[in-house]
C-alpha cells in the first residue's frame, strides 16, 4: 500500500492556508470565526475554513511528478491513498477529481490526522511496516517510523538524514526547485514604475534641491515596499480566479511556486520594513500609507466588485501616490495636477477593466472574473475610458491658460504640444484594447510599447522646450 500525504506533496500548496485565504477573501470577517473555531482545535479549524471556503479542486498547483509516481505504483498492481491533516471534505474532493487513490481518509473536525495521530491511524489500518509513505515535512517522521518505506519530496537535506535514521528503506523524489526568481517576481517590481508618481510633486514644482530629491526617494521606495505588501496579499485573496486565468495561473502563488504561507509573511514583512521607513520620513507620510494601505486592503476584499466604485478607487489609488509625493517633501500640491489625475487615471482605470471584459469575451465568459461588470457594459467602459482621458487632455489645456504655468515656464505654449502627444496616446489606447491587445495594466503596456516610449520622450522635449529661458 503507497499512502500519500496531501499538503506539499501532492499538492503544491497548502490546504489549511488556501482555504484561509478563500474564506477571507469571501468574508472580511472570517479571520476573526476562525480564531474562534481555533479554540476546539486544529481539526475544529480546518473543518471550518472547509465549510466557509469555496476552493476548486480542478485548478489546485497539483505535483505532476508525484502524480506520475502514484500511478506508475498502481500500474503495477500496488494500492494507494490518500491520507492527509487536511479536511476530509477537500481531501475527497481531490482524490474524486484525480481519481487515483483506493482510499481517502482525513481530518474529521475531531481527530486532527497529522504526526502521531497520522502514524497509529495507518499502523492500525495497515499494519506496522504495512505501507510505504510518501511525505515532505517533519510531522511525517512518526509515520516514517512506523513504515516499511519512506519516500520524501522535496525536502531539505536535514530531514532526509531524520527520515533515513528513523526507516531503513527511504526514496528521495526531487520535483522541484525553489528558486528566489519566484520571490522576486512576487513582489512585481515592474509594477513599481507607477510609483514614479511621488516625484511628480517635485518636478511639477520645479523643486529639484537635494533634500526633496532625497525626500521624494525614500517616498518611492517605502511606497514600494507597502505595495508589494499589497500586491501579495492580493495574489493570496485571488487565487482562485488567477488559477482560472491563461496566463495569472502562472503566478507564484497561484502555480506553487512559492508557499502560501511564505506569502503571508511576506506580506507583513514588507509592510512592517514600509512602516519604519514611513515614521523616518514624517508622522504625516506614515499617516498617508496607513490610509493607501487601508483603502487597497479595502479594494482588494470587497470594492474591486464594485461597478464603477471599482475603477474610481483605482483612479483615487494613482492619484494618491502623488498627494504622498507631496506630503513627503511638504510641497504644496496645486489644483490642477490634482484634477488632471483624477480624470487621467480614471481613463486607465477603465482601459484596465475594458481590458479584462474583452480577455473575457475572447474566453467564451459573460462577465469579468469576480468582477461586478458583463460583457455587454463594454461600450459604457470604453466611453468611461476615452471621454475621461479626453476632460484630462482639457484640464491640461485650461492650465496652459492660466496664470501659474507662467511663473513655471519661460514658453509656456510649448506645453500645447503635451496636449496633443496626450491625446494621440489616449486615443491610441483606448483602441489597442479594443482589439485585444492591451496587457491587463496599461502602465505595464505603456512602458514596453515602443509607441509609448516614443510619446513619453516627446512630452519631456515639450516641458523641458517650455522650462528653458
Amino acid at each position: 500500500m503507497l499512502v500519500v500525504d496531501l499538503d506539499g506533496t501532492l499538492l503544491r500548496s497548502d490546504m489549511l492556508h488556501e482555504s484561509f485565504w478563500s474564506a477571507f477573501g469571501r468574508d472580511w470577517r472570517s479571520p476573526f470565526l476562525s480564531v474562534a473555531a481555533l479554540a476546539g482545535g486544529r481539526a475544529s479549524l480546518k473543518r471550518h475554513l472547509a465549510a466557509a471556503s469555496a476552493v476548486e479542486s480542478a485548478t489546485l498547483p497539483y505535483d505532476v511528478k508525484v502524480i506520475a509516481f502514484v500511478k506508475a505504483w498502481r500500474g503495477s498492481g500496488g494500492k494507494t491513498a490518500l491520507v492527509t491533516a487536511s479536511d476530509r471534505d477537500f481531501a475527497e474532493a481531490i482524490a474524486g477529481h484525480l481519481g487515483i487513490f483506493d482510499e481517502v481518509h482525513g481530518s474529521d473536525g475531531k481527530l486532527n490526522l497529522k504526526g502521531d495521530n497520522k502514524g497509529q491511524f495507518l499502523a492500525e489500518r495497515f499494519g506496522s511496516r504495512g505501507f510505504a509513505y510518501m511525505g515532505d515535512a517533519k510531522a511525517d517522521l512518526p509515520v516514517w517510523e512506523r513504515a516499511a518505506k519512506a519516500i520524501t519530496v522535496n525536502a531539505p537535506a536535514g530531514l532526509r538524514r531524520e527520515a533515513e535514521r528513523v526507516c531503513e528503506n527511504v526514496e528521495h523524489l526531487v520535483t522541484d526547485a525553489k528558486s528566489v526568481k519566484s520571490y522576486i517576481k512576487a513582489l512585481r517590481p515592474h509594477q513599481w514604475l507607477k510609483n514614479v508618481l511621488v516625484f511628480l510633486p517635485m518636478l511639477a514644482a520645479h523643486q529639484l534641491d537635494s533634500q526633496t530629491f532625497l525626500l521624494s526617494l525614500l517616498a518611492f521606495v517605502c511606497f514600494n515596499l507597502v505595495a508589494s505588501s499589497v500586491y501579495v496579499l492580493n495574489d493570496l485573496l485571488d487565487l482562485a480566479a488567477d488559477r482560472a486565468h491563461p496566463y495569472k495561473k502562472n503566478r507564484p502563488f497561484a502555480s506553487g511556486s512559492i508557499p502560501i504561507a511564505h506569502g503571508t509573511w511576506m506580506a507583513a514583512g514588507l509592510l512592517i520594513l514600509g512602516g519604519m521607513l514611513a515614521i523616518s520620513i514624517s508622522l504625516s507620510f506614515l499617516l498617508a500609507m496607513v490610509a493607501y494601505y487601508l483603502l487597497t486592503t479595502a479594494y482588494s476584499l470587497h470594492l474591486k466588485r464594485k461597478i464603477v466604485i471599482d475603477i474610481c478607487v483605482l483612479a483615487g489609488l494613482y492619484t494618491t501616490r502623488i498627494i504622498v509625493g507631496g506630503v513627503a517633501t511638504g510641497i504644496p500640491l496645486s489644483v490642477w495636477l490634482l484634477a488632471f489625475s483624477v480624470f487621467f487615471f480614471l481613463s486607465l482605470a477603465a482601459v484596465k477593466r475594458q481590458t479584462e471584459l474583452i480577455d473575457s469575451a475572447d474566453r467564451g465568459s459573460l462577465k469579468a472574473s469576480r468582477r461586478g461588470y458583463h460583457v455587454d457594459d463594454l461600450p459604457i467602459i470604453s466611453m468611461i475610458a476615452i471621454g475621461s482621458g479626453y476632460v484630462s487632455v482639457l484640464v491640461m489645456m485650461l492650465y496652459v491658460n492660466s496664470p501659474a504655468v507662467v511663473e513655471l515656464y519661460a514658453h509656456p505654449e510649448a506645453l500645447w504640444g503635451v496636449c496633443a502627444v496626450l491625446l494621440y496616446w489616449i486615443t491610441r489606447a483606448v483602441m489597442v484594447a479594443h482589439r485585444g491587445h492591451m496587457h491587463d495594466d496599461p502602465v505595464v503596456y505603456a512602458a514596453k510599447d515602443r509607441i509609448s516610449q516614443m510619446c513619453l520622450l516627446i512630452i519631456l522635449g515639450f516641458v523641458l522646450g517650455g522650462a528653458l529661458a
